[in-house]
Order: C-alpha cells, then structure tokens, then sequence
C-alpha cells in the first residue's frame, strides 16, 4: 500500500468487463511530505475519491480484491485500486 495524490480522471468508453462501471483516476505517489516521488498511474477508485484528495492505493492481488467481488475478481484486469482517502499525516 502507497500514498498517492489523485490529480485527474480517465473516461474510456471501450474497456474490459471488469471495469466496467468503475471510476478511474489518475494518480501520482507521494511521501509523507506530500510531494511526487514517482511516475502517474490510473487506479480504479472504490471509495469515491476526488481530483485534490490524497489517497491510500494498493496494486497487485490487493487491488483485485478490493472491491470484495471474490466471484469477478479471477477475471479482473485491475492492478491498482484506491482504498482510502487520507484525512491527515500524522509525523
């Protein structure tokens, strides 16, 4: 699990079935001073996170199953996915 910073959203109409109906945005990692340490990315988002917000996401096997669909998820292409808005950093 990582930081990020969502910084705006994808619209793809032609997409694979199980993305359908998830809301992708765009992303950049960042540490705990809030500033970018790596490369933008797009994650599913399943907790309705705005463009401003920072945000937990996890890739891989988690990302999969983090929507709790255990019946899609051996078909689902989704690598990363945004688990939670951050409130505040606590150092």
């Amino acid at each position: 699990m990582y930081m990020a910073k969502v910084i705006g959203s994808v619209v793809s109409t032609q997409k694979d079935p199980s993305l359908v109906g998830k809301k992708l945005m765009i992303v950049r990692p960042i540490d705990s001073d809030k500033q970018p340490i790596r490369f933008e990315q797009v994650a599913a988002d399943t907790v309705n996170a705005g463009i401003g917000d920072n945000v937990l996401v996890v890739r891989g096997a988690g990302a999969r199953r983090a929507d709790g669909n255990a019946a899609q998820n051996a078909a689902d292409v989704n690598d990363c996915t945004i688990v939670g808005i951050i409130d505040r950093f606590d150092k």
